[in-house]
């Protein structure tokens, strides 16, 4: 279903869609933020569920990744589709997908850029900044 903002969210498989997600992912952390490669590629893709979000055309415009424990990670959007609600709609999306699987709550490194996106969510930082991949991170848990 679409969104008043004319994208979707769907379950991704890493299997078949692994091609897109790795685009999104290397357009954002990769080039954007000069994530080493060989940090972003890990043997949790393979065991995440993933999620894909596109536009009103099918294009690709961002992407998120949850874990089995319960670890979100790996959310990025387009640089051109940021402030449209495109990352809210993959968190909540994933937040649900973690309900569905009988999570008791989730924790995610926030860049410290995005630690007010992701409290607006409902996460809560916990302790103190730390680097990851050479960006400020802060640990954030979300429980319900």
């Amino acid at each position: 279903m679409r969104n008043s903002a004319g994208f979707t969210v769907r379950i991704a498989s890493w299997s078949d869609d692994r091609a897109v997600l790795q685009a999104l992912r290397r357009a954002v952390f990769i080039v954007e933020q000069h994530v080493p490669e060989d940090m972003e590629w890990d043997e949790a893709d393979a065991v995440s569920l993933h999620v894909l979000a596109l536009d009103a055309h099918d294009l690709p415009v961002g992407t998120g990744r949850l874990l089995p424990d319960g670890h979100v990670g790996r959310m990025a959007v387009i640089r051109e589709r940021r402030s449209e609600g495109v990352g809210s709609a993959i968190l909540e999306f994933l937040i649900g997908q973690a309900r569905q699987k009988g999570l008791r709550s989730l924790q995610l490194h926030a860049q410290s850029h995005a630690i007010g996106f992701y409290a607006r969510q409902g996460f809560v930082a916990q302790g103190g900044e730390f680097i990851e991949a050479g960006i400020p991170h802060r640990l954030m848990t979300f429980n319900w």
